[in-house]
């Protein structure tokens, strides 16, 4: 008998660092550091700005469905932005929000440590905000000051409600009412 020989363990009690949401968490990764690769930073951005256009059209349609409203005031869009990031594990939170914007910080991606060297992946969250706001206020610019992706502590994002001298000025994506329907 072979002295190195162990019992063989079935598969599916081996201890591999798999489940869905890295699985899920990887596979954005791997997407999209093949888009920056491939089309550069900018193209992919503008790629995955469609998927997030797309989900927060739907995710601003839940919120209004399940509190029974036709749009959402300033103060639930910032209450919405930081739900929606909670519920998928993003730890934001709101430092100012006035008539003219809503700055938020955040301590924890959803994506995790996956978000590293991946800052494309930051327009899910630019795009997800830009168009609840656009579709609820009619006008949204987001920045992405800070970001986990590019090697921040954490993130400073900031949704601009009005196209203010300031928001002018910033390095931001503009969004607009309508703008996201398909």
């Amino acid at each position: 008998m072979d002295s190195s020989f162990k019992p063989e363990i079935p598969i599916k009690d081996l201890k591999i660092p798999l489940e869905r949401d890295v699985f899920l968490r990887t596979l954005i990764r791997e997407l999209a550091g093949t888009l920056q690769d491939v089309v550069g930073l900018e193209e992919a951005s503008g790629f995955i700005s469609v998927v997030g256009q797309n989900m927060g059209r739907q995710i601003d349609q839940d919120y209004k469905a399940a509190l029974e409203v036709s749009y959402l005031t300033r103060e639930q869009v910032a209450d919405v932005f930081v739900d929606l990031k909670r519920r998928i594990q993003g730890d934001f939170y709101i430092i100012e929000q006035t008539d003219e914007k809503i700055v938020l910080g955040n301590r924890a991606c959803p994506f995790a440590e996956k978000v590293i060297d991946r800052p494309s992946m930051c327009m899910m969250t630019s795009n997800v905000f830009g168009a609840i706001a656009a579709d609820n206020l009619g006008y949204a610019k987001v920045e992405l000051q800070e970001t986990i992706a590019t090697g921040a502590s954490g993130c400073r994002v900031v949704v601009y409600l009005k196209p203010t001298p300031e928001a002018e000025e910033s390095h931001g994506r503009e969004y607009f009412k309508g703008e996201s329907e398909g």
